[in-house]
């Protein structure tokens, strides 16, 4: 909940100023003024008619045209920007059908992991990841992380994936994360060691050679049972 700016603390002067006074209230009185409340309905009909006066639509143009909401402000309504162009019969000549489906791959990702240690906990691991790193330790005893790759397809109809590893600080297994055809849902999963990952980049077909198939799996079930705690009876 955001308390009303009438609740604020305020320091006036503590700083010195980077911009002058005058010009920073000209453009906060810009930016309130683009952020008058619209229907999705009348900020469509403005940006049509603005595409139909330009012949195009970009960012820029958005953002320069007169008593027209910003284009972040368009992105934050209508989910992306580019959903907005799609609304009003704009098609950028450049594809970008990828940003969107990007976009969505790094909203899954912390999805996936949640999965993954719920996986870990289930079967009686334990984890932790310390704050800001991306790595998972299982039972104090290895590291795991999670690459999501994105599924593109050939003009000729063939699947490919492209992997891009950091290899400064690789964890002792890293979960690839094959996606779909249409990047909806996981199609495989590869558990890769370290020791195997010996390129910054790999490109992956439908079916590869053993050396990275025999890492392939349907489901994460192997890498829960491998991480399961054995525990030995102490001898009298």
């Amino acid at each position: 909940m955001q308390n009303a700016p009438d609740m604020w603390i305020r320091a006036p002067g503590v700083f010195t100023a980077i911009v002058e006074r005058d010009l920073f209230e000209a453009a906060r009185s810009i930016i309130t003024g683009r952020s008058f409340r619209l229907s999705d309905a009348e900020m469509l009909d403005a940006l049509k008619a603005l595409y139909q006066q330009q012949g195009q639509l970009s960012g820029i143009i958005i953002d320069e045209a007169e008593g027209l909401p910003s284009s972040s402000a368009y992105g934050s309504r209508f989910g992306s920007l580019l959903r907005a162009y799609s609304l009003v019969g704009f098609t950028p000549d450049r594809d970008y059908h990828y940003v969107e489906i990007n976009r969505a791959l790094r909203r899954l990702h912390p999805e996936v992991v949640d999965d993954v240690v719920a996986g870990l906990k289930q079967a009686g691991s334990s984890t932790d990841t310390a704050p800001g790193h991306d790595h998972i330790l299982v039972n104090g005893e290895f590291s795991l992380s999670v690459v999501i790759a994105r599924c593109m397809t050939t003009p000729t109809g063939l699947l490919r994936w492209h992997l891009r590893f950091d290899t400064s600080l690789l964890p002792d297994i890293t979960i690839v994360v094959r996606m779909d055809s249409i990047n909806r849902a996981p199609f495989d999963y590869y558990l890769l060691p370290r020791i195997d990952v010996v390129a910054e980049r790999v490109r992956l077909a439908e079916d590869n050679q053993f050396d990275l198939d025999a890492y392939r799996f349907e489901t994460l079930d192997y890498l829960f049972d491998m991480a399961e705690p054995v525990r030995f009876a102490e001898a009298a």
